[in-house]
């Protein structure tokens, strides 16, 4: 196995960000290779092979994976994503349990009412952000499906310490800090409400996201603390809130590709879904995954030695050019006859959504993005004026600095 001489490379994956793994798999010419990164000795992955293995969980577990300053950001201490076996199980379901096919298709219509709701006053301004109005509305919206109040008043607060949340996994200094800051403020929020609802001073449907974690028991038969229901409550809004991204996404791609918004405004279902797995697919967002040796044992003539941490390349497996002809090209089509629910394409992990550690909301996100590329292409008009629309791949999560400023947004069809 060829490894990188640097003594540790955690500075260096910061400071290359997404081509820090896909630069060394061609420098060594090989689909893995062993590093030192924060201090442990890891094993670097990429592409479909990689991914079936990575997702075996009689080989792998979660617990003790995932950096500190991504528990402090992104997940939260004692989520879903640091449990294995039973536990993660047990956990995941109730997780499942709020994803129905009926409480998915009930988020998706609060956006849209939410999203048609806010065309008068994006039509009144001369500019708008579509980033920072996008994580409003998806925060107003997942907290109203969650069963959680949140005042207008709060509703950009809130929404800025989500995105924050996501935005700080990946940088040194302020953004990373201001990023444990806005979890910190998000997790004391809504313990306070767990809190309430157990109490019984705060009233909610039984099924809605907040009574539900609110009163899960864990697989040992007792109820979640506070703080970790809390932890829970936000990875259910937070990832939904993240959709911003995507959007955001959807947005360039079509300015840079119109005829792929003139084909969203007139196709149908199937041009839709291939448009939205090409921009997960395209646009760089969640860079990579780990997980931690449970045994020792060997694979394709390399040892994995039990603890050693082990990352799987998701954005390097995304541009591979063995499976994805021409990867660095954007065409949806690619999707027309090709199952997106394969190894070699992981934008939010793989494997069984039921059981494994695949995203819950995966679902919720392509139905969300579907919905909204077909407002953005068919209900609304805008200009995009001249900005910064480049993406750097040193920044993690990748965003275009401007957010994607538009002007002169006019709504073409009445809410329906």
């Amino acid at each position: 196995m060829p490894h990188d001489p640097a003594p540790d490379s955690s500075l260096s994956l910061l400071r290359e960000g997404y081509s820090f793994l896909p630069r060394r798999f061609e420098r060594y010419q090989s689909d893995i290779f062993g590093a030192r990164l924060l201090g442990r000795q890891a094993i670097c992955m990429r592409g479909a092979d990689a991914g079936h293995l990575f997702y075996d969980t009689t080989r792998f577990e979660r617990s003790g994976a995932v950096p500190g300053f991504v528990l402090k950001t992104v997940f939260g201490e004692g989520g879903v994503q640091g449990l294995d076996d039973a536990a993660h199980r047990h956990r995941k379901a109730m997780f499942m349990a709020v994803m129905t096919p009926e409480s998915i298709d009930d988020l998706v219509a609060r956006t849209t009412s939410l999203w048609r709701a806010a065309l008068p006053k994006w039509e009144s301004r001369g500019r708008m952000v579509l980033f920072d109005e996008a994580a409003q509305v998806l925060c107003q919206a997942g907290c109203d499906w969650a069963g959680v109040a949140l005042p207008a008043g709060d509703r950009r607060r809130r929404a800025e310490d989500l995105i924050a949340a996501v935005d700080g996994f990946g940088a040194l200094g302020w953004r990373h800090w201001r990023g444990r800051l806005g979890r910190r403020r998000s997790e004391a929020w809504l313990e306070d409400v767990v809190a309430d609802v157990r109490a019984g001073r705060l009233e909610t449907p039984d099924d809605r996201a907040l009574h539900i974690v609110a009163f899960h028991r864990d697989h040992d038969g007792e109820l979640l603390s506070e703080r970790t229901a809390a932890v829970e409550l936000l990875n259910m809004v937070r990832p939904f809130v993240a959709v911003s991204w995507f959007i955001a996404f959807m947005a360039l791609a079509m300015h840079d590709h119109p005829g792929w918004k003139a084909r969203l405004r007139t196709g149908d279902d199937a041009d839709a879904d291939m448009f939205v797995h090409e921009v997960r697919r395209f646009y760089p967002f969640a860079p990579m995954l780990g997980a931690r040796v449970r045994e020792d044992f060997d694979w394709n003539g390399h040892h994995f030695q039990r603890g050693t941490l082990v990352i799987l390349d998701v954005f390097g497996t995304h541009r591979d050019g063995r499976m994805w002809p021409s990867p660095g090209e954007f065409v949806p089509d690619r999707f027309r006859d090709r199952d997106p629910e394969g190894f070699d394409f992981i934008p939010q992990g793989g494997g069984d959504p039921d059981l494994g550690h695949r995203c819950a909301g995966e679902h919720l996100t392509i139905a969300t993005m579907r919905k909204i590329a077909r407002i953005l292409s068919a209900e609304m008009t805008y200009q995009v004026p001249d900005q910064d629309l480049r993406l750097s791949l040193r920044r993690m999560p990748a965003k275009p600095p401007s957010g994607i400023e538009l002007e002169h947004v006019r709504q073409t069809r009445p809410a329906m």
